[in-house]
């Protein structure tokens, strides 16, 4: 009887046990929530020079252009980039149609004094060198500008913008329209970069990739590769930069698709 009693009693204590360890878990889980929530970029190319980029909250259009609808499956903006001046990174006629009830506009001066006089958006200029925050995320606006003698009237240094955005502990570089600049060389810890390359507006795939190299982003993307004569050669590209650099990830993105 006492054996039996004594097996009882440890059963009890046993089940006693479990079960608050179980409660212990629960409430674990419960008091850190966000451990089992995962924060991914969505990164959606529309056109050229054109995306949208979702993260957590944010959804992002970074140079607007081919009209309201384009963007109709999209969510509507919270943020608006828009690098420079030229048909395909500006374009009023889409910016006028998207919902911008929500959305704060960055982009550089030459930008903002090509508004109508009764278009009034929330905007904030950035010039080269300058940084804001907007909710959570850091945007830094860095130069972009052609280097050769003959394209220098494309895009004069001071006027556009690319940007670094920093989504938690990711930066994202946007190149907008340039060469392969000393400020794009002496880029530091870049995860992910969107490089344009076409003539004979930016600059050709050899240069892109040898900037490339030099920063070493974890993944690259190009996008911007359509010039005067036709596509550049992606493919040359991603193969210059992995005979380079074999843990740099070039990502091709179907920017083309609806021409």
């Amino acid at each position: 009887m006492k054996k039996s009693a004594f097996t009882l009693l440890t059963i009890i204590l046993l089940l006693t046990s479990c079960k608050e360890a179980t409660k212990n878990e629960t409430v674990k889980t419960e008091d850190t929530p966000n451990l089992s929530i995962k924060k991914v970029l969505e990164i959606i190319p529309i056109s050229h020079a054109t995306m949208v980029l979702n993260y957590d909250a944010e959804t992002i259009y970074v140079d607007p252009t081919g009209g309201k609808e384009a963007f109709d499956s999209q969510d509507k903006p919270t943020l608006i980039l828009i690098t420079d001046i030229h048909g395909d990174h500006y374009s009023f006629d889409t910016l006028k149609d998207i919902d911008l009830n929500e959305a704060l506009i960055i982009a550089p001066q030459a930008v903002i004094d090509k508004f109508p006089v009764d278009f009034k958006p929330k905007y904030k200029v950035l010039k080269n060198g300058e940084n804001t925050t907007f909710n959570d995320l850091k945007i830094e606006a860095l130069p972009m500008y052609n280097l050769r003698k003959e394209a220098l009237q494309f895009h004069p240094k001071g006027r556009g913008n690319g940007y670094i955005l920093t989504f938690g502990n990711e930066r994202i570089y946007i190149s907008g329209d340039t060469e392969d600049i000393t400020e794009m060389r002496n880029l530091k810890n870049i995860d992910k970069a969107f490089v344009c390359m076409n003539l004979p507006y930016t600059m050709t795939v050899e240069s892109a990739a040898s900037a490339v190299l030099e920063f070493k982003p974890k993944q690259v993307y190009p996008y911007h590769f359509r010039g005067t004569e036709g596509f550049s050669d992606v493919s040359r590209f991603k193969t210059l930069v992995n005979e380079g650099n074999t843990d740099i990830d070039v990502v091709q993105l179907d920017w083309y698709a609806k021409e």
